[in-house]
Order: structure tokens, then C-alpha cells, then sequence
């Protein structure tokens, strides 16, 4: 009777309803594979600020802003997104050398740079792309369109998941807009289904609610291996075997974590002096909600899960919910708003996992999809530029306290080692142990890789 496709499908939806459609999300269930070489990380973290920080108010600062303030650029002014260009404009946000290695930062980030000695700063990242989504794609997939998959697939597909009752590769979410490009910056594209990620809205008691049974787990199991014996029959038939594998493969663990996920996301074991650290109790309720992101993200890589994403929430009035760091005017505020609602959590999470001895089994990357110009947009906006800026990593066999890169004087270009994206997941995929020249997939008569036909590992800041 279910050779008949509709009848088929309607009896899985009647057989899965009660796991709420976590089934058919993109959950990994792949077991743990070996790896090229001796990985120095186990997970990765990717807090990703969507719209692009100001790296010359933040991370590189330049005292040449302050004394060219109002000043016209020197040289060639390249076209920007909008092509408001204003003259030069100095930084509202002083800098000092923070910890024995005496890194440069702004206050915009005083947590952060409280932990100066614990990070390497990247000051020649570069990108190929001005606009939002196609910069969101080009630093998940390395390139710009959709169909290529994220980075997080990759590491998943790369080195399987350690724990089988989680999925591998976890989006943390609340009260937050998707970066522009959708949730495909987070797919799996051509690698098996399995790979992609699976998105936790931590603002609500879904993530719990969609995984609690309705239904005896003993019920739920005979239904899920007679749901197998027929998957299985129907992939021998199809030219599709491998997405019904990988279908499989996800019912199962998405009737696994109906006991893993509300023990994950039960934060009340969690003693209150850490909570307090982590920004629970912060008079801003979207400092909290970072924080209980960084908290569950430390959590999930203690289970370990691969990959985590952290998601940025706009603030009040702004209204750019999917790129909550894109200030074209009035970043002064927006800055502000923006840094005060990650820099405490973060800071907890990286003395966190540094205490509980999980900093050097965890890689920790801070970045946007590109840097802002040194000279303003209006009055007191800054555009978008991909000419040179900054990003940060942390643990995972990174040394503290060093420099990679450098731009030039204004912030405006990237002089010394150029770095793109394509170096950058080298580097994460090498502290995980895999060769990112061997790490491929067939598709397309082409075997693919997330560094396409690119891509050096920044040695200059590895132990």
C-alpha cells in the first residue's frame, strides 16, 4: 500500500509527528571518522557578527584617524555600497595595549580585551564581497551564491559527530533575524543532509516542546524501524539512496534527542556566580540572551558537537535584524549597543572553557563578513569594506596575544599578509586535524572543497 507516494509520506507524517518536525531538519548522525593528522581542536564556535564590525574601531586602531579627522583621503576612494563618502573620521573610542602581549584594542571591547593574551588578532582578512548576503554566503561557504555548503557541514561531514544524540552542527538563535542570504548560509548543499545545520530559537520553549515525546518511546521506536525496513526497500529501488540514507539517519536522531536536548538546555544546575558572569542578570535583556547562547554553546562542545554558530540580535529601535552591525549612521551608538550586548558574554565563555581546561580543545572565531571604511558615510556612519579588517580566534592551539596581517595606516587596505576566507577554514580545519586540500566531496564530475582551489594555513599564529 505505500508504493503509492502520497500514501507514503502521509503515513511518516503520522508516524513522526509527535518528534514536531525535527526529522526532517538537517541533523548529523554520523559517526566519529578519523582525521588527516593531529587535530589540536575538538569543536568550533563561531560567534558571527552579522553586518560588519568597524575594525578600525575595534580591533586595528589607527591614531592617524584622529589626527586626519575631517580631513579628505589621501589617494583613490573606491566605489562603496551606497557611495555616500564623507572625509576621514577618528575613532570615538580610544585605545590601549591590553595584557603582556601587549595588544592594541579599542574600549569599545573592554571584556574582550581583558582577555588579549587568550587571542590572535587577524588584520589582513580580506573579501571579495560588499553586499550582505553575498558576503554572509562567502564566509560560510566560501563563495557568494547558494547551492555550496557552510563550513559547519564541512566539519561535520569531515570529522562526524561525537555524540549521536545531538546533531553536530548547531545554529543558536533568539530574537534574531537571519543574516541576509537565509538559512542556506547554514545548509548542507551537496553533502549528504545530514551535515547541515540545526537552528535552536533559544527565546522560546521550542527547542524543548518539539523534542518532548507524545507518544510511548517504546511505540515511537517500532515505528521508527518499520519506517527503516521500508526506507531501506525504497532507497534500493531509487537513484536517490544516498538522501534516503541521510533521511534515516535523521529520524534517528531526532528521536535521540528527546532525551539529550531538554538535559542540555536545563541551565538551572548552572551555579549563579557563572550566570552572573555570563551576563544573565544584565539590565539588558539582549546581553542575557547572548549570554545564554555563549552558555548552551559552551555546553553543546562539553557534548560534543562540532560546530556552533552564535547568532546577533538587533537592538531596540535599529530595526536591521538580519545584519544588527551595520551602522551607515550613527555607529557611535550602534557600536556601542552592539558591543555591550556580546563582549561580556563572550569574555565568559573563553575563561570558562579556559578554566574547565576545554579552551585548547575548542576554536573560538570572532567575525563579520567584512571591516568598515575609515572615512564616514553622512555625518557619523561608516560604509562597507572589504578591502581590509579584522577578525579574532581563540584556543584550539592558537597562540595568545599574536598578530597576523596588517593593514595600512587609515584601516583602508590590507598590506601585509592578505588574508581571505579560504585561509581562514585552512587554518580551522587544519587545528581539527583534516588537510583542507584533501578534505573533498564529488559533485558535479568536480571534487569540491570548502577552500575550492585556494587557501594557505596562517602557521605565524599556531603553537
Amino acid at each position: 500500500m505505500f508504493t503509492d507516494t502520497y500514501y507514503r509520506r502521509r503515513f511518516m507524517q503520522m508516524g513522526f509527528g509527535s518528534l514536531g518536525g525535527l526529522a526532517l531538519n538537517h541533523l548529523s548522525a554520523a559517526e566519529g571518522k578519523p582525521s588527516h593528522h593531529q587535530a589540536k581542536a575538538r569543536s568550533v564556535i563561531l560567534c558571527y557578527m552579522s553586518g560588519g564590525v568597524s575594525h578600525v574601531d575595534s580591533f586595528d586602531p589607527k591614531p592617524l584617524l584622529k589626527e586626519m579627522h575631517g580631513k579628505d583621503m589621501p589617494g583613490e576612494v573606491l566605489r562603496t555600497q551606497f557611495d555616500n563618502n564623507g572625509r576621514i573620521m577618528q575613532s570615538p573610542w580610544e585605545a590601549k595595549r591590553y595584557g603582556q602581549s601587549g595588544l592594541e584594542i579599542t574600549k569599545l571591547f573592554p571584556n574582550i580585551a581583558g582577555c588579549a593574551d587568550d587571542i590572535a588578532l587577524v588584520r589582513g582578512m580580506t573579501a571579495k564581497f560588499s553586499e550582505h548576503a553575498q558576503g554572509n554566503f562567502y564566509m560560510h561557504t566560501g563563495f557568494p551564491f547558494l547551492g555550496s555548503p557552510s563550513a559547519g557541514a564541512w566539519v561535520n561531514y569531515g570529522l562526524g559527530s561525537v555524540n549521536q544524540n545531538l546533531p553536530g552542527y548547531v545554529v543558536l538563535n533568539n530574537k534574531t533575524g537571519i543574516p541576509h542570504g537565509g538559512k542556506s548560509i547554514f545548509g548542507n548543499g551537496f553533502l549528504p543532509a545530514t551535515t547541515g545545520a540545526s537552528i535552536f530559537n533559544l527565546d522560546q520553549e521550542e527547542v524543548v516542546s518539539r523534542v518532548r515525546p507524545s507518544r510511548p518511546l517504546k511505540e515511537q521506536r517500532a515505528s521508527l524501524e518499520f519506517l527503516e525496513q521500508l526506507d531501506g526497500a525504497f532507497a534500493k529501488r531509487s537513484a536517490a539512496e544516498g538522501d534516503v540514507q541521510s533521511a534515516i539517519k535523521n529520524y534517528e536522531t531526532a528521536f535521540r534527542m528527546q532525551s539529550a536536548v531538554p538535559e542540555l538546555m536545563d541551565l538551572d544546575k548552572e551555579p549563579a556566580y557563572l550566570k552572573r558572569a555570563y551576563g544573565f542578570e544584565h539590565e539588558d535583556p539582549l546581553v542575557a540572551g547572548y549570554g545564554q547562547q555563549c552558555m548552551v554553546a559552551r555546553r553543546l562542545v562539553e557534548q560534543g558537537v562540532r560546530f556552533v554558530e552564535l547568532s546577533c540580535s538587533n537592538f531596540k529601535g535599529d530595526g536591521q535584524r538580519a545584519n544588527p552591525w551595520d551602522q551607515h549612521g550613527n555607529l557611535p551608538h550602534g557600536h556601542q549597543e552592539m558591543a555591550r550586548q556580546v563582549d561580556q558574554p563572550i569574555a565568559a565563555l573563553i575563561n570558562d572553557l579556559k578554566q574547565r581546561g576545554l579552551l585548547e580543545s575548542t576554536l573560538i572565531i570572532f567575525t563579520g563578513e567584512f571591516g568598515r571604511t575609515p572615512f564616514s558615510q553622512g555625518n557619523n556612519g561608516r560604509d562597507h569594506n572589504p578591502y581590509g579588517f579584522s577578525l579574532w580566534m581563540a584556543g584550539g592551539g592558537i597562540k595568545g596575544g599574536s598578530v597576523h596581517g596588517a593593514t595600512d595606516d587609515l584601516g583602508y587596505h590590507a598590506t601585509e599578509d592578505k588574508t581571505t576566507v579560504y585561509d581562514l577554514w585552512a587554518t580551522v580545519l587544519h587545528q581539527l586535524g583534516m588537510d583542507h586540500e584533501k578534505l573533498t566531496y564529488r559533485y558535479g564530475g568536480r571534487d569540491m572543497r570548502l577552500t575550492d582551489v585556494h587557501g594557505n594555513v596562517m602557521t605565524k599564529i599556531l603553537h
